[in-house]
């Protein structure tokens, strides 16, 4: 017995242990029968990227008919390899979660309550209070009279869920209405 290894005796033990349990009448249907059906058992996996940062941390997605029932870390990811921030650890609830705000809700000054408005109303308003800020705020010279066309009035915080292309737009658009306050999160 002195030639055996730990890994061939866990070998023996458990094949023993099984024919035993088999022999002497014991049935695994009920077990079976008792263990609950896996939510992702017929699902279909597809790997994608979280949506939370540009940290590229990979995760899978499990859909059954089109469904979103499941996300979990992906572990071929070179980034996360399976783990995920708790932000990405929440990310199905981004998709599913009855308290999500889907519509855009506006509270005019001072007012106590919020109304539903239309994304085109968002939108001309946002403009026109841009708009408004910057004519009120701009500055075409500083004090040694050189031209500088810029407002301080009006500040730019980029996500970190934006990428190269986003972020080189706003900056873009920013700059042309002569916003220098532009900040990215990732800095802060």
């Amino acid at each position: 017995m002195s030639g055996l290894s730990r890994r061939r005796f866990l070998q023996l033990s458990g094949a023993t242990t099984a024919v035993m349990a088999t022999s002497l009448g014991f049935s695994l249907d009920s077990l079976e029968a008792s263990t609950p059906r896996l939510r992702i058992a017929d699902a279909k996996e597809t790997t994608s990227i979280c949506c939370f940062c540009s940290g590229g941390c990979g995760v899978i997605c499990h859909t059954v008919n089109g469904e979103l029932v499941n996300v979990e870390g992906d572990p071929d990811n070179p980034v996360n390899k399976g783990t995920n921030c708790s932000k990405g650890a929440a990310s199905f609830q981004t998709a599913k979660n009855d308290e999500r705000v889907t519509k855009v809700l506006y509270r005019a000054p001072g007012a106590t309550s919020w109304e539903e408005k239309s994304w085109e109303w968002t939108f001309k308003r946002i403009g026109e209070l841009t708009a408004e800020t910057r004519n009120a705020s701009i500055v075409h010279k500083n004090e040694q009279d050189v031209i500088v066309n810029r407002t301080e009035a009006i500040a730019s915080l980029g996500s970190s869920i934006l990428n190269n292309e986003d972020l080189y737009l706003i900056s873009k658009l920013m700059r042309s209405i002569g916003v220098i306050n532009i900040e990215h999160q990732a800095r802060i």
